[in-house]
């Protein structure tokens, strides 16, 4: 998958999947549900809240992350592509993690999560009030997960060298 632009349609096959899913699941609107579905991807990759997606491989790799998820993790969209979703938590939050998944995987969706995140470049901070949400595609078959979040505060580390 390319890095979402004019020329591709900012990944318009994907985000209509993100936004159909989401709104059957949760009754909710990811974006605008006025827009044509090429001015939605484009507003969402350029959405001020974090939207990420993941595949349906045993251990997911990441398949979209909206330009404010990209700032946030600090990574390009060839690494964020190339890199496993469980490495958005620390290895002691990873259990976590992946029991969220797992009741995600079991009831479609979960609202208000909240949990700790890194980015690549070490910083970790706390996200909060996060949609995590199951994703199929137009015949219902799944196609992994995604996550929505406007909420983030940044972690100081309290440990002296």
């Amino acid at each position: 998958m390319l890095i979402p632009c004019f020329a591709n349609g900012y990944q318009v096959e994907h985000t209509e999947r993100l936004r159909h899913s989401f709104h059957a699941l949760t009754g909710r609107d990811l974006i605008d549900p006025m827009l044509s579905p090429q001015a939605a991807a484009e507003a969402l990759f350029y959405a001020p809240f974090v939207v990420l997606s993941h595949d349906t491989a045993p251990d997911p790799i990441l398949t979209y992350g909206n330009q404010t998820a990209l700032k946030l993790f600090a990574l390009t969209w060839e690494e964020l592509t190339r890199m496993p979703s469980r490495l958005t938590a620390e290895a002691p939050n990873r259990a976590e993690r992946a029991r969220l998944l797992a009741e995600v995987t079991a009831h479609g969706f979960i609202d208000n999560y909240s949990g700790v995140r890194i980015s690549s470049t070490g910083q970790r901070f706390l996200i909060g009030r996060a949609t995590v949400w199951n994703l199929s595609d137009d015949k219902g078959y799944p196609y992994g997960q995604a996550a929505t979040f406007r909420e983030w505060q940044l972690v100081e580390d309290t440990e002296c060298g």
